[in-house]
């Protein structure tokens, strides 16, 4: 893992930490990242993610929202591939427990350094309409860390 990801994701650890909210992150197998690899193509970071942080039991907490981390062992099942509108290159990565909504990687957007954007789409609709949530997933990662420092 990068030091700008390695960095977001102990600021959003310590979050959790300090409001006492108990989570459990692990290490994925290197097997287990390499199927995922193959099979939905999910970009550098997110392995290396994966690799060194994989968030066994994860769920951000805010006021108005949690947000539910899939583990690695969870993320093939999670893709709700084949669903009319669902694009190929939409990596599911987490889901609102409050909304239901997804949130997704854009592999088709990937940059230089094995990340692209996280976005936010509503289940149930008659249609996905993303919306932008982090133009990198490190960045969705500060982000969590962000908001739930805001509403400890």
């Amino acid at each position: 893992m990068d030091i700008e990801l390695a960095d977001a994701v102990a600021a959003l650890k310590d979050i959790f930490t300090r409001r006492g909210i108990p989570t459990r992150f692990g290490r994925a197998a290197p097997a287990m990242i390499d199927e995922l690899r193959r099979e939905l193509r999910i970009p550098s970071r997110y392995r290396g993610f994966l690799q060194e942080s994989d968030p066994v039991d994860v769920e951000t907490v805010t006021p108005a929202e949690r947000v539910r981390l899939f583990p690695a062992a969870r993320l093939a099942a999670e893709q709700p591939g084949g669903q009319a509108g669902w694009q190929n290159d939409w990596v599911v990565i987490a889901r609102s427990t409050v909304h239901s909504d997804l949130y997704f990687l854009d592999i088709s957007k990937l940059d230089a350094e094995g990340d692209c954007p996280v976005f936010r789409v509503t289940t149930g609709a008659a249609s996905y309409r993303p919306e932008a949530c982090a133009s990198s997933f490190e960045q969705f990662i500060r982000g969590l860390a962000k908001s739930m420092e805001a509403a400890a």
